[in-house]
């Protein structure tokens, strides 16, 4: 058995186990001894029954001198059992696991940790981990417990039981790739002590030290990753150079029904300026909701066009497609710029020789006649995989001749994070929202007004004949307790019908067919329904002028980012525009992030805001959320982010002084052969 070897060479690993696995991107048993824990549980207080306090944390080992399954009045089976040393007997309770009375029959030497409480008015050792004494160390007792990530049919006791069965493969398997030399001047354990450290810690601080290195080395990967994308890009031959007629261009801007704003002009100067180049541009566009990147996209398309070549479009959803199809065919109109639509159902065009291909991933995988594309737009760029991204550039390219890309994105990532994830991307941003849009009021909404709320909407809708959103993280309602109060759009589609019968409702999520997809947002499009409930779907990419209220259900567990993305699916003309924000958990935190949505923020801003409210937290805390997760590492830390960049830059210029790193990136498949 190697770190190579597929993870169902572990014993009692089927396939079952290998496709639950898969979601948490464990494929290889070197996967696994990387699935870092994000909290430990202290265990390490092993006591005497007849010490044990109420409210602690313990470990206690002893004999089960009874168990038996109890069934309760509203169908519930508890394992009632007592376990005694030779110190005092203490109940332990467990629920609804019925194989522990055949697992730990009387008479078996158990290790027990949990928290010690009152069940019954007696003290009891409620729910605890255990595991069969043996004279080795305790795998789940005794010791700082890591708990992991987990899915479905793998608990974090699972996964201890495996890792466990891996131990040997940490100081045999992992072989240092970094010089000693720097592993002293920043004082970091060797890759097998970091490893180790974190899933059999002997101390938080030993944790702390494993995970420290691990982060090091996610974050040396990403900037290496970006730094070989950028040398590899800068391989390529050559770009069409095109000639940016100013006149031709200021013609068309001044064509447009709106005045662009200073940074859509800024931008625009500097995208002209890279298609001016011989070589091909590699630009990221990021622009609040909102804020016209389309239109900048729009004219380095013309450009192009004036150039007598064509340009590629290509977006996540046929929905965005759509749109960006019906909005470039307006803007190009009195130019007579021929635009075609390629999508999975087919392909829409004029007659004649096409100038603009507008798709989704079909671009990619239909029979389309590209010839001499000096320009590739790709919008919402992160939702594209690597390898389709690539695949369509060289699909439009030649082998002497590659495309200018320009990449777009709505979300607003914070700069620390920009500079990382997009270091081989040349950066443009739109900071402003079109002149004259007006900003959009948010509340938030307590329980208490919550009918009300909705009531001042449907008087809204009735009487202002607008339209108006209504968000739900989850499509249906989850068994899970965590989320139990989470609404689901199919529910509130349904309360919303009882609650206002005189508006019109569409519904809209991810499990729908493309088809019906299509027909909610024509729907919604043509005012046909009035309210549209729907999951984040409508995140990116639905554009209705005539949406004026938003309303956020669960918005505790949205980025404050993914919030603002969301709320400025309305205010998108020039009318007065709402967003009502709803939450179930309203703790101090909680209100802190949300009351940053009614104060007169960019994106960006909020973006950054939610990168300190929402990082992840110490050793004992919980995972990071947001946007771009990092699995070990914090955006948060500045500090070690630089010191990857530092020796990412010293590792590319001078590759022969890392042999073994270089060695091991390249059978990884980051840095080229």
């Amino acid at each position: 058995m190697k770190l190579t070897s597929a993870i169902i060479s572990l014993p009692s690993v089927g396939p079952a186990y290998t496709r639950r696995l898969e979601k948490l991107e464990i494929f290889t048993i070197e996967d696994l001894l990387l699935h870092v824990p994000f909290r430990y549980l202290d265990f390490r207080n092993t006591k005497k029954i007849s010490s044990l306090i109420p409210d602690e944390l313990a470990t206690v080992g002893g004999e089960i001198i009874s168990i038996k399954n109890i069934y309760t009045k509203w169908g519930r089976k508890l394992q009632l059992a007592k376990v005694q040393d030779r110190t005092g007997t203490i109940d332990v309770v467990w629920f609804n696991q019925p194989f522990l009375v055949k697992n730990l029959p009387e008479g078996t030497m158990v290790l027990l940790a949990g928290k010690i409480g009152w069940f019954s008015r007696k003290k009891t050792l409620i729910s605890p981990e255990y595991e069969i004494a043996k004279t080795a160390p305790g795998v789940h007792t005794g010791r700082l417990i890591p708990i992991y990530h987990e899915t479905a049919g793998v608990s974090s006791k699972w996964l201890r039981t495996k890792i466990a069965l891996a131990y040997p493969l940490i100081k045999q398997g992992f072989e240092e790739f970094l010089p000693q030399k720097l592993l002293n001047s920043f004082g970091f354990l060797s890759l097998a002590q970091s490893i180790e450290a974190v899933h059999f810690p002997k101390s938080l601080e030993d944790a702390q030290k494993g995970k420290l290195r691990l982060s090091f080395n996610e974050l040396l990967f990403l900037q290496l990753s970006s730094l070989y994308r950028k040398e590899e890009w800068l391989k390529n031959e050559a770009a069409y150079k095109l000639i940016v007629d100013q006149k031709e261009v200021e013609a068309f801007a001044s064509s447009l029904p709106f005045t662009l704003t200073s940074s859509q002009t800024k931008a625009t100067e500097e995208i002209l300026q890279d298609l001016t180049n011989d070589f091909p541009m590699n630009r990221i566009l990021e622009g609040d909701v909102g804020s016209g990147k389309t239109v900048v996209a729009a004219l380095a398309s013309f450009v192009s066009f004036s150039n007598g070549y064509q340009s590629v479009f290509m977006a996540p959803t046929q929905i965005l497609a759509q749109q960006h199809y019906e909005t470039l065919s307006k803007l190009f109109s009195p130019y007579k710029v021929r635009v075609t639509l390629v999508t999975s159902e087919g392909i829409k065009k004029d007659i004649g020789k096409t100038d603009v291909f507008v798709g989704t991933h079909a671009l990619i995988h239909r029979k389309v006649d590209f010839d001499k594309v000096a320009l590739v737009v790709i919008d919402e760029q992160h939702r594209f995989g690597v390898e389709q991204r690539a695949h369509l550039i060289r699909k439009v390219g030649s082998r002497k001749i590659s495309p200018h890309v320009l990449t777009m994105t709505a979300t607003p990532i914070p700069r620390t994070v920009a500079l990382t994830v997009y270091g081989d991307l040349d950066l443009s941003a739109l900071r402003e929202l079109p002149i004259g849009r007006k900003k959009i009021t948010t509340w938030i909404v307590p329980l208490k007004k919550r009918e009300a709320a909705y009531g001042w909407m449907e008087e809204k809708i009735l009487k202002d004949k607008v339209q108006a959103f209504v968000i739900c993280p989850l499509i249906e309602e989850s068994q899970v307790e965590t989320f139990v109060q989470v609404k689901a759009a199919t529910k509130e589609f349904d309360n919303l019908q009882k609650l206002m019968p005189k508006v019109k409702l569409g519904l809209i999520h991810g499990k729908m067919s493309l088809k019906d997809k299509n027909l909610a947002i024509e729907n919604f499009t043509r005012n046909f329904t009035q309210v549209l409930v729907a999951t984040p779907v409508v995140e990116v990419g639905i554009d209705i002028p005539n949406a004026a209220v938003m309303v956020i259900e669960g918005a505790e567990r949205f980025g404050l980012a993914q919030l603002h993305q969301l709320r400025g699916r309305v205010g998108r003309s020039f009318q007065k525009s709402y967003c009502l924000i709803f939450a179930q958990n309203t703790g101090r935190n909680v209100a802190t992030r949300l009351n940053a949505l009614t104060r007169p923020l960019s994106g960006f801003e909020l973006a950054e805001l939610d990168l300190k409210l929402r990082g992840p937290g110490e050793v004992f805390g919980v995972k990071q959320s947001g946007f771009l997760n990092l699995k070990i590492a914090s955006w948060q830390d500045s500090k070690l982010i630089k010191k990857a960049k530092e020796v990412a830059l010293a590792i590319s210029q001078n590759p022969n002084d890392y042999p073994e790193l270089t060695k091991m990136l390249k059978d990884k498949g980051i840095a080229p052969n």
